[in-house]
């Protein structure tokens, strides 16, 4: 009925490729390109059939046609790469036959990461991280096996807590096989460990846009909660306590930092010192109130507004917190006991 339309024999090549009938589908995507040279779709249907059939230099011709016609085609810059892929591939095969070395770098590969992954069992990290660098250095055109060397090494870093170099070598597991899951879930709990909460969750979303599952969808909402949380002030870190502290440890960081920024001790300082003073004197009052308090300690610690339930921050008194903890009946003055050096007196 239409015998001349390119998009009619572009369709029935698309549809004859879904059956893998790529022979048939060939000359139809040659027909389209023949009545339309600028039809991309036509030029990248005959590339992909080309290449499924084994003409890897015919596919090239292909996508360099449909780049040329568009040249920021993703599609097409993607085919391209992969039909000079298989050009390396089988130059690389055609050498090693001629030596019959072609059996040679695949028994190599494979005992040198089984060596590895014994190591690792065995928790020798040191060798397994040896192993798996010379695993690396047998065959870089092998690049699935590659992407799992770089992961396993990855995770041997993690356990020496080599945690940027665990980074690295994750990234360059997803750069040789983008949809490695496995890589992106180690590299996604480094950026954690090392508290890049950001690169977490952009990793974490990605895993779980690929594989839905429950616990994906955990991993994504706890480095969410963490992002939101590094978001606010650290109390524990304005105290300077680990975040497990007991309440003596928080009371007796408490101790020391309001002293070390009471705005007495600085009252001879210059105006723009005084300022930071106070400042972080304000901080300090303001983490002990919501450390020293086992609810909001609770709420804070989950990742809960502190402004709910009447915990307006901005309602505390520094100085009147200051009192309380080191209240007596004669109140209480710094004394200078030389140059540059305080001491803390009550009346």
């Amino acid at each position: 009925m239409c015998p001349k339309n390119a998009s009619y024999y572009g369709n029935r090549a698309a549809t004859l490729m879904m059956l893998g009938r790529f022979r048939e589908a060939l000359g139809d995507a040659q027909q389209s390109v023949r009545l339309d040279d600028s039809f991309v779709r036509g030029h990248l249907r005959e590339g992909k059939c080309h290449l499924s059939l084994g003409n890897a230099m015919a596919a090239c011709r292909s996508f360099q046609r449909a780049l040329e016609l568009d040249h920021k085609n993703a599609q097409a810059q993607q085919e391209f790469k992969n039909a000079n892929a298989v050009i390396e591939y089988e130059k690389i095969a055609e050498t090693d036959f001629e030596k019959r070395d072609f059996r040679k770098n695949a028994k190599a590969l494979k005992a040198k990461k089984e060596d590895g992954n014994k190591a690792f069992k065995e928790g020798n990290y040191k060798l397994a991280y040896e192993l798996y660098t010379e695993a690396l250095g047998i065959d870089p055109n092998n690049i699935k096996t590659n992407a799992k060397l770089f992961c396993n090494r990855g995770t041997v870093n993690s356990k020496l807590r080599k945690l940027n170099d665990a980074i690295e070598d994750c990234t360059n597991a997803v750069k040789l096989d983008d949809t490695y899951i496995k890589a992106y879930l180690r590299r996604a709990q480094c950026y954690m460990d090392t508290e890049q909460y950001e690169e977490a969750v952009r990793d974490y979303e990605k895993v779980y846009q690929t594989e839905k599952t429950k616990e994906h969808k955990q991993l994504l909402k706890n480095a969410q909660l963490e992002l939101k949380k590094s978001k606010r002030k650290d109390y524990y870190k304005i105290l300077g306590v680990d975040k497990n502290a007991s309440e003596d440890e928080i009371k007796k960081a408490y101790r020391k930092r309001a002293l070390m920024h009471h705005p007495d001790r600085h009252s001879g300082a210059s105006a723009e010192v005084q300022k930071e003073e106070e400042k972080k004197f304000k901080e300090v009052g303001e983490a002990f109130t919501i450390l020293s308090d086992p609810k909001k300690k609770t709420r804070y610690d989950s990742g809960q507004d502190l402004d709910e339930e009447g915990m307006n921050m901005g309602d505390f008194d520094a100085n009147n917190i200051f009192k309380a903890f080191f209240g007596g009946p004669g109140g209480f003055s710094f004394e200078a006991s030389g140059p540059g050096n305080f001491f803390f007196q009550f009346g």
